[in-house]
């Protein structure tokens, strides 16, 4: 190593406990690219009081909604990598990385992870008066009536399309794909018997299958959810390569200094902890995940190469 490289890093480490013991000295930024009362905006606002609290600094929660996630995940891609802008992204930050090969940014080199802060399976339903009680028997009645029965999903690209597709890839079938903007679209023509099928967040499809509007057939995860302890999982149902779900994590600029990422990894760790958190958490039928950096980069690679493999297998395009 030059003599100059050997210098910089001498003070980069020596440097580290210092910056750590004085950050953070101003205020924070919690970045959310989606609308407000998405989950990850929910988890964004649940630790704001907290740290700023613990920390006796402000911590502003800033929603940058827009192109599904690509303009607010772009800003802290570009923002100073000082440990002052965090964004709190979720599980489309890998379906647009499979979507979307031109992305603004790179996912893989212009962010560091911090953790993964929790994550709530989807589910599967169906119309209330679709005749199928089971995921088996949504299987049969779409490979006898193949390209006749439609799914709905909340955009092109999102993961309640690619997981479908995953599902279809899995089980032989084909059914007809009706994208929509949004969740509004989806629920109303689910509800209406429109579209016969869809993949939704447990915490949307909570209230339609509770007052009886539709029926889920199973919950994308390897254990049963507490709200619906009859509900068979993915898993039980034949499908053991199938566990899909939705996410939040919080990530940096790349280059932010790993003492300042690791201060706010073990302070959000301790939040996590806390009863309060867990129960606001539960409500919102999100399971609080935390530990350490690793863990979320691990899921990032994996979901950006699962996503991508059902792009390319269902020849998707974005619209």
């Amino acid at each position: 190593m030059k003599p100059a490289k050997l210098l910089a890093g001498m003070v980069l480490l020596c440097a580290g406990p210092t910056l750590a013991q004085d950050y953070p000295s101003r205020s924070i930024l919690f970045v959310v690219p989606f609308t407000p009362g998405t989950t990850a905006d929910s988890l964004a606002r649940m630790m704001q009081p907290h740290i700023s609290q613990r920390w006796s600094v402000p911590v502003v929660v800033e929603n940058r909604p827009g192109a599904a996630g690509i303009i607010g995940i772009d800003s802290v891609a570009k923002a100073n990598p000082d440990g002052y802008t965090y964004l709190f992204t979720s599980t489309a930050f890998g379906t647009l990385a499979a979507m979307n090969p031109k992305l603004p940014y790179d996912p893989d080199k212009s962010f560091a992870p911090v953790m993964l802060v929790g994550t709530s399976p989807l589910s599967l339903v169906v119309s209330n008066g679709f005749p199928a009680n089971t995921v088996k028997e949504l299987i049969d009645q779409a490979k006898k009536r193949p390209g006749d029965l439609n799914y709905a999903s909340a955009g092109t690209g999102s993961v309640f399309h690619l997981s479908m597709e995953l599902l279809q890839h899995e089980a032989g079938t084909k059914m007809v794909h009706v994208p929509y903007k949004g969740t509004t679209g989806v629920t109303n023509d689910l509800i209406a018997g429109h579209v016969q099928a869809s993949m939704m967040v447990l915490q949307t499809a909570v209230p339609l299958v509770q007052s009886g509007r539709v029926r889920m057939l199973a919950v994308m995860s390897s254990q049963r959810a507490q709200a619906f302890p009859d509900v068979p999982t993915i898993v039980e149902s034949g499908f053991p390569n199938m566990i899909v779900e939705a996410w939040t994590g919080v990530m940096v600029p790349a280059k932010t200094p790993p003492a300042v990422i690791s201060k706010f990894n073990g302070e959000v760790n301790r939040v996590l902890a806390l009863q309060d958190v867990k129960a606001a958490a539960a409500r919102i039928d999100v399971t609080l995940a935390g530990g350490t950096p690793e863990t979320l980069d691990a899921l990032v690679k994996k979901e950006i190469k699962q996503w991508t493999q059902v792009v390319q297998r269902a020849n998707i395009k974005p619209e």
